[in-house]
């Protein structure tokens, strides 16, 4: 080998070295934990001591939110959008309810069942959503939504048909932790749940395949071009997302102790939706923050016009879309620098 090649590849290698130590860094940047985050997370456990009252609603919120934020995974990140999401949902919901029946009155176990029952559904399914366009997908997902609610309602020996699945209790959480009448075990289950699970999910997100699912969403052409197998990865992403939307579904069997056909209703998927919207997406706290105020907003309407809440709940939407979805999702850039660092560290 000449002089002029051995220089050109020692510097083709110190060129390829430094892009990986640039990727890197630009990585562990974007992964890096921001300070409105801690927040949500101190705010969320001072609740549990400040609201004593309100332990029902914030459990509900902590539910909408895994709910929410297992949805922006595929949507937020993939672009895949989804009107059926409900079904790895009540398909969860289910489950928690026929282990703490049959099985296990365990809670967690139920939860586990719940989310690997849904993650196979969600791989079975996936293959599904990876021809057509986007309104292939809203088409074909709806359509196994609705599927999975006829199903539950025709399998009345197994899921109680219309009225509903009864009769169980979930016993002590890890056998330690009962559940008690005033909601508070169940919202920091949920809590933590939630927790757990948006912790999982950020990681996947803000990692490098976090960020081939974000080139597959700008183009799945030209992701394939530079060697991202994007089918392979919609499904993976796909597949996770019902998992913890099957856990989500456990949550709402496991601190209500019934489970009925509404849990694969259409409004699920609407009202999830909903909540990215308010919230936005692509960075996983928008379901959060979009539970927070659908759920206060919906249960204060509910309360002063019973009637017309879902009116003003529409009125709100149109006025979230003609401000721009795009501008409130990038609220974060409001805050102090030293609070929200920028992703590219600059």
């Amino acid at each position: 080998m000449s002089v002029v090649q051995q220089e050109t590849t020692v510097m083709a290698n110190s060129s390829t070295a430094s892009a990986t130590s640039r990727a890197a860094k630009l990585m562990k940047r974007r992964s890096r934990i921001r300070f409105y985050e801690i927040i949500i997370w101190v705010v969320a456990i001072a609740a549990y001591f400040v609201l004593p009252s309100k332990m029902l609603i914030l459990t509900e919120i902590a539910i909408l939110a895994l709910f929410a934020v297992s949805l922006d995974l595929v949507l937020g990140f993939a672009g895949i959008v989804s009107l059926g999401h409900t079904a790895f949902f009540g398909l969860g919901a289910y489950i928690a309810g026929l282990m703490a029946l049959h099985y296990v009155a365990e809670p967690v176990t139920g939860l586990i069942v719940a989310g690997i029952a849904a993650g196979v559904l969600g791989l079975f399914t996936s293959f599904l959503i990876l021809r057509g366009s986007d309104l292939t997908r809203l088409m074909t997902t709806l359509g196994i939504g609705l599927m999975m609610a006829e199903v539950a309602n025709q399998m009345a020996w197994l899921t109680g048909g219309a009225d509903g699945l009864s009769g169980f209790l979930p016993g002590p959480i890890l056998g330690l932790f009962e559940f008690d009448l005033f909601g508070k075990t169940g919202y920091i289950y949920c809590l933590v749940v939630l927790f757990v699970g948006t912790m999982i999910m950020r990681r996947i997100a803000f990692s490098p395949f976090g960020m081939s699912l974000k080139a597959i969403k700008g183009n799945a052409m030209r992701a394939g071009m530079i060697a991202v197998p994007a089918r392979k990865r919609i499904v993976i992403a796909y597949t996770i997302a019902a998992v913890f939307a099957g856990m989500a579904g456990a949550l709402l069997t496991q601190t209500t102790s019934f489970v009925s056909p509404d849990v694969l209703a259409f409004h699920r998927s609407a009202d999830v939706l909903l909540v990215l919207v308010i919230g936005g997406t692509g960075y996983l706290y928008g379901g959060i923050f979009g539970a927070i105020l659908f759920t206060l907003v919906k249960d204060w309407l509910s309360v002063i016009t019973p009637q017309y809440w879902m009116f003003y709940i529409g009125l709100l939407l149109v006025i979230l879309v003609l401000i721009g979805r795009d501008r409130l999702a990038r609220w974060v850039e409001y805050l102090p620098e030293r609070f929200s660092k920028k992703e590219d560290g600059r």
